[in-house]
């Protein structure tokens, strides 16, 4: 192989995703693989992000087979989004604020209005299949994705339209509803329907809806009415919530750096996360005494740590130098 493989970063119901690193250009990339002999659903996502191009969907990178321990691997090359994925944040931050849902809704539905377009339903859209790169959001996990005029049905239960759990169809509007479900997700921190063996029947029979926050705006309730409504046929394209005042995001520079902070460096020479101690100590190079800038970046280690999941980073005595023994 020209790339080698690193550690897993995603496991799903049989495929599993890895880091790699060119051997010729030491790039990193993800890895998304499976047995050989069990790859029929990977060739069939392989084929079809083969013929995608767009910002808001993870990058193709190319497909090979390798041998390795023995086995025989189905391999599908992609781009590596550093920041995980939208359900990890939500598990960092426990919910996200409706600024941050609005920059990142509207790059979710820039996506599908690319995908719908060429005819292609992604079928599960939910917070775990979207991922995040410097860039922002960015659709992906393409195996249950399918032609619209396909008559399979797949997905996950609790991101299910009505239609599609009583496995009548699903077209582009199911798309729809789950991402009405992944934005309910992404304000609560939690699911959009509560456990249980019940709530597919629940989604197919009932006519409920799930449970909207009694905090929410509402410029984001409506939002989520034109996402979430039982009649397919009602609810809103993709092209059409584009233009919905709810997604009047604007990508200043205060938002932007708050956007890239959400992602952990991938090493400490990365210069997103070093850049804003760069320019703080800028600020205060006149401080004689030195104290403002020791604060900030006190300040700036506890953020890098809460951000990298590691915890309160602080600058103790506990820490130990190491030094090369030349």
């Amino acid at each position: 192989m020209d790339w080698t493989r690193g550690r897993d970063i995603g496991r799903g119901t049989s495929a599993t995703v890895s880091i790699a690193t060119s051997r010729k250009s030491n790039h990193i990339f993800a890895v998304k693989s499976v047995e050989l002999s069990k790859s029929d659903s990977l060739q069939r996502e392989q084929k079809i992000l083969s013929r995608l191009n767009c910002p808001q969907i993870i990058g193709y990178k190319g497909y090979n087979i390798s041998i390795e321990n023995g086995t025989s691997l189905f391999n599908i090359m992609m781009d590596y989004a550093p920041g995980g994925t939208v359900a990890d944040l939500i598990n960092r931050l426990g919910k996200l604020d409706e600024s941050m849902i609005g920059y990142y809704t509207y790059q979710i539905l820039e996506g599908l209005k690319y995908l719908h377009s060429r005819g292609i339903v992604h079928c599960d859209i939910k917070g775990s299949n979207i991922l995040l790169s410097e860039s922002g959001a960015k659709i992906a996990d393409f195996g249950c994705a399918k032609s619209a005029e396909e008559a399979v049905i797949g997905g996950t239960p609790m991101f299910m339209a009505p239609e599609v759990a009583r496995a009548e169809e699903q077209k582009f509007p199911a798309d729809i509803w789950a991402l009405g479900c992944t934005v309910l997700e992404m304000f609560t921190g939690n699911p959009p329907w509560p456990s249980g063996c019940s709530t597919l029947r629940r989604i197919a029979f009932s006519g409920d809806l799930p449970e909207f926050p009694t905090t929410l705006s509402i410029l984001s309730k409506d939002f989520l009415n034109k996402c979430l409504r039982i009649d397919p046929k009602e609810r809103w394209t993709a092209e059409e919530l584009l233009k919905h005042p709810f997604l009047d995001v604007k990508k200043d520079e205060e938002f932007l750096i708050k956007s890239e902070c959400t992602y952990s460096p991938t090493s400490i020479l990365d210069q997103g996360i070093w850049s804003s101690i760069e320019e703080t100590c800028l600020n205060v190079s006149n401080d004689e005494n030195g104290a403002e800038l020791l604060n900030s970046l006190k300040q700036k280690m506890k953020e890098l740590g809460i951000i990298s999941g590691i915890g309160n980073w602080d600058l103790s005595n506990s820490w130990i130098t190491v030094r090369d023994s030349n």
